[in-house]
């Protein structure tokens, strides 16, 4: 032993000897350094024991039996982390119990750097799993920094919560969607001016995938990916990122740079309408360029909006016209409701075409009773209503001043209407029968014209045609 440690100790001494030795005048040309060979990590081997221990820690966690799982999952985890899937299930439930039992910081450190380690390793073992790829895996690690860290690692978080959206789409975990917007509002908290643009990308890419999950028949989270989605829409909404000036900021460059890309002008077409913004200048932009690009029924409904807004109603109409044959085809029929409606409403409102409006009206009811829907229909009944109000269709002389008095009965049928299928419009609806019943006509001048008011009907005509009761 004495002999080998002398040698050790004098090639050591040597070693600076030699390096400080006198270099030869005559330059030597150095053989190439060659790169070490790659050597891939050899996979590690599944041992009998490996399986026994998998079935025992599994068997723990279906018993809820957290503590005594873990001393067979570490030997596992350890040792054979590539045997089985169970692993990293099982292993998430195991740490989250050991996580909330424990009150000691640095065990807690432990088990939260453990958490996310076990993510990693999983994506290197089973991240080519086709049902739990990579992407669904990213997922599982951005829930585990919110569940583990909170908001000390939001931007981890939501950078893989983001990732995973992107890469499962529509088969994206409803939770995962949930805490993307939840992270991500956070993050927008905290800097609002840095962190609109990639909130609304990340609320939009959330409420797509909840809204496709939502009125899936066949998907069995159909009914929460619905609930989730009211809920991030309304985080959405009391954001303040919506407001329609700071979309402006954020888009209005973005429509001026994308003119000819479809894609991003119907994505920010479609923001705009679902925050209601519609009656901004970005807006109009992006459904004219997109319009077009390629005609739907958004886009034309975004430029019958900005034709109303130049004050060209029947332009408006125009369009709304394409946006109801769009719809029709993609069989959006709620919207095909909404254009009919908002077709009506020039009519009335600004063209004073009331027979026109009426037929808008009455197709926006027909849709809506085929969809089995009673509200919206009753503001439909109200604009028929102030039409027939808005009447007259008898002259001027003594005989057609009582007669065009007939229209308020016409008109308080379709108020009273209104209120009795949508609740929703029954003030309004009130309102304007009180207001107008005080226009029928009297006794005395019903009296005036027997041959006309001898029942108990009236039949009003012209364009109207409606019979009515006397009253």
């Amino acid at each position: 032993m004495k002999i080998k440690t002398l040698l050790v100790i004098a090639l050591a001494a040597a070693v600076p000897a030699l390096a400080c030795a006198k270099k030869p005048k005559k330059a030597v040309e150095e053989a190439p350094v060659k790169a070490a060979p790659v050597v891939e990590e050899a996979e590690p081997t599944i041992t009998e024991e490996c399986v026994i221990n998998v079935s025992l820690f599994h068997e723990s966690v279906k018993n809820k039996m957290y503590a005594d799982a873990y001393e067979p999952w570490w030997e596992v985890y350890s040792t054979c982390p590539n045997a089985n899937k169970s692993i990293y299930s099982d292993g998430a439930k195991i740490v989250e119990a050991l996580f909330q039992a424990t009150s000691d910081p640095a065990e807690k450190d432990r088990l939260a750097k453990l958490a996310i380690e076990m993510q990693d390793k999983r994506i290197r073992y089973f991240g080519n799993d086709p049902k739990y790829p990579k992407a669904y895996i990213l997922g599982e690690k951005g829930l585990a920094y919110v569940d583990f860290y909170g908001e000390a690692k939001l931007a981890e978080a939501r950078e893989c919560l983001q990732q995973s959206v992107v890469g499962m789409g529509v088969k994206s975990k409803v939770m995962v969607l949930v805490k993307l917007v939840d992270v991500s509002y956070a993050l927008y908290k905290q800097d609002p001016s840095g962190s609109a643009e990639q909130f609304i990308a990340d609320y939009e890419l959330a409420s797509n995938a909840l809204a496709d999950q939502s009125s899936d028949a066949t998907n069995k989270n159909a009914e929460i990916a619905g609930k989730q989605k009211d809920y991030v829409d309304n985080i959405f909404a009391i954001s303040g990122a919506a407001d329609c000036a700071k979309l402006d900021e954020i888009y209005a460059a973005a429509v001026k740079d994308n003119l000819s890309n479809l894609d991003m002008l119907q994505k920010i077409a479609k923001l705009y309408k679902r925050v209601r913004c519609t009656e901004s200048d970005v807006y109009f932009a992006a459904c004219e360029a997109a319009h077009k690009l390629q005609p739907t029924d958004e886009s034309a409904a975004g430029c019958a909006s900005m034709a109303a807004k130049k004050g060209d109603y029947e332009q408006a109409v125009e369009y709304y016209d394409q946006a109801i044959k769009l719809a029709m085809i993609e069989d959006e029929l709620e919207d095909v409701a909404d254009y009919q409606y908002n077709a009506a409403f020039y009519c009335f409102n600004n063209l004073k075409k009331y027979p026109e409006a009426r037929k808008y009206a009455q197709a926006s009811i027909a849709t809506l009773s085929g969809l089995g829907q009673t509200k919206g229909q009753g503001r439909c009944y109200i604009i028929i209503g102030m039409c027939y109000a808005a009447t007259r269709l008898y002259g001027n002389d003594a005989k057609g001043t009582i007669l065009n008095k007939t229209v308020y009965w016409a008109a308080v049928d379709k108020f009273v209407k209104a209120k009795q299928v949508d609740p929703s419009v029954e003030a309004q609806a009130t309102e304007f029968i009180n207001t107008y019943s005080r226009f029928y006509p009297t006794k005395e001048e019903r009296f005036d014209l027997p041959n006309e008011f001898n029942g108990n009907t009236f039949y009003v005509g012209g364009w109207i045609g409606e019979t009515t009761a006397i009253r």
